[in-house]
């Protein structure tokens, strides 16, 4: 990278997607924006956020995302990836992290922050599986497999940075849960029959997503989540996409979702102010999602009650 190039980094590194009709996104925002929400003021009381994931307490069910590649911009010593990390640390919140090598992994978990390995589906499994256990000696919480990440857009497998992708079949979940012994969580699950097939090969969580748009005309996360947590027990449920409020994220909480992630939301103040631009934006949301708790006089994070959305 040039150094006349200033933080954030080169222009379009925030990627801006079709908006036409193939363009899941438009549908994502659409329909979040289309739930209303009824009122339940009376004996409505301030909301504990407080929320166990993987077993850990932390202060809201608001998590960080799965970015990858970040560390690939940057001025002043200052490392995208490792600065949400220390925003996730400060605010004691899930801090995710997509595909990125083993030496900036470990670069990121030792800020601190309770860390979530997410791999991409690799046609050489023996990467998958080094890539486990080295997220396991760096202490990360959890590790998982972007299952949504085979095919591109050629229509053959994808390749990402040179390394090809292949297909992820159930046996291989299985495998891959089995070698971790630690929470194994399947990302990018956009169906009732892959949420089943996760939890028959002992995944311990999904993310409900589609990858903000990866899928033509995919469906909205928060559309398929309400199924799947009626017919889906004994896992963590999670769900990213759109989600770019407080107000965003009670909906998909009040529809099932046991903690959401935010992507897209925090890349701009991450780009543009670092680790306190993700903390503003976080907390924030936070605020948003207190203040529409309350409203609806849901206590705590877990008695949110999605009979008071009605869908337009």
């Amino acid at each position: 990278m040039s150094e006349n190039v200033k933080w954030p980094g080169p222009a379009g590194l925030i990627p801006v997607t079709s908006g036409k009709a193939e363009d899941a996104n438009v549908h994502n925002r659409n329909y979040l924006n289309n739930i209303l929400v009824e009122m339940r003021i009376i004996d409505a009381i301030l909301p504990d956020k407080h929320k166990k994931i993987f077993g850990t307490e932390f202060d809201s069910p608001i998590m960080m995302p799965a970015f990858s590649h970040l560390n690939k911009v940057g001025k002043d010593g200052k490392k995208p990836m490792l600065e949400y990390a220390k925003a996730a640390r400060e605010l004691n919140i899930l801090n995710w992290v997509g595909m990125e090598p083993d030496d900036e992994f470990k670069e990121i978990a030792d800020t601190g922050a309770k860390t979530v390995r997410i791999i991409k589906p690799f046609a050489d499994h023996d990467i998958i599986f080094e890539q486990i256990e080295f997220a396991k000696k760096c202490g990360a919480v959890a590790v998982g497999v972007d299952i949504d990440h085979v095919p591109g857009t050629d229509g053959k497998y994808d390749i990402v940075d040179g390394i090809a992708m292949g297909p992820v079949t159930q046996s291989d979940l299985e495998e891959y849960a089995k070698f971790a012994k630690i929470p194994f969580v399947a990302k990018g699950v956009l169906s009732l029959q892959d949420a089943a097939k996760a939890k028959q090969a002992g995944c311990s969580a999904i993310v409900v997503s589609h990858h903000h748009g990866r899928i033509p005309f995919g469906i909205p996360p928060v559309m398929i989540l309400p199924d799947i947590k009626n017919e889906i027990s004994g896992m963590e449920i999670f769900v990213d996409c759109s989600i770019d409020t407080g107000y965003d994220a009670y909906k998909a909480l009040a529809l099932g979702a046991d903690a959401v992630s935010v992507g897209r939301g925090i890349l701009s103040p991450l780009l543009k102010e670092g680790e306190s631009g993700v903390i503003k934006k976080i907390n924030k949301m936070n605020e948003e999602l207190s203040e529409l708790m309350m409203y609806t006089g849901v206590k705590d994070t877990n008695s949110f009650d999605p009979s008071v959305l009605y869908i337009r």
